[in-house]
């Protein structure tokens, strides 16, 4: 058995401990490059189940149109029909407007955008928004030689 055999053999967290940067930055790569793999092959595959579970449901949905049924019971399960509605602007001024007017700030998602935060931030270090939390961290990522 030679030291690379010997090395691989050895649990993760020692390999890492005294493999040189050179080996950690080459396996990093193939690991990045697998699980993109992964995830390329798996979206695909979703994509695929996702097209076929939508014609049942078309299918179902028509079943129940016809029957005018708002539910079904089968061997196999419960078939629900319901109204689903999703909601948005194309006014974004006007919706603030609103919001701010009728004081409605709970139809609003509670999310900051992360970019245009550190930008303003950055812009106006002197305004810090009262309860803002903030996680910064050192991250790794290792760009590919062009070697």
């Amino acid at each position: 058995m030679d030291e690379v055999d010997e090395v691989a053999q050895l649990p993760l967290d020692t390999q890492v401990k005294i493999l040189p940067p050179d080996l950690l930055a080459s396996a990093y790569i193939k690991i990045r490059d697998a699980i993109d793999m992964l995830t390329a092959e798996y979206e695909e595959r979703k994509k695929d189940l996702d097209a076929q579970k939508d014609v049942i449901a078309d299918k179902l949905l028509e079943i129940c149109n016809e029957n005018n049924a708002t539910s079904i019971k089968t061997t196999h399960g419960i078939i629900m029909r319901k109204v689903t509605s999703r909601y948005w602007t194309n006014d974004w001024d006007s919706m603030y407007a609103f919001v701010k007017q009728n004081d409605a700030y709970g139809i609003l998602e509670k999310r900051l955008h992360q970019g245009n935060l550190k930008q303003f931030m950055e812009d106006n270090p002197d305004k810090v928004p009262m309860g803002l939390q903030a996680d910064s961290k050192f991250t790794i990522s290792v760009r590919r030689s062009k070697a």
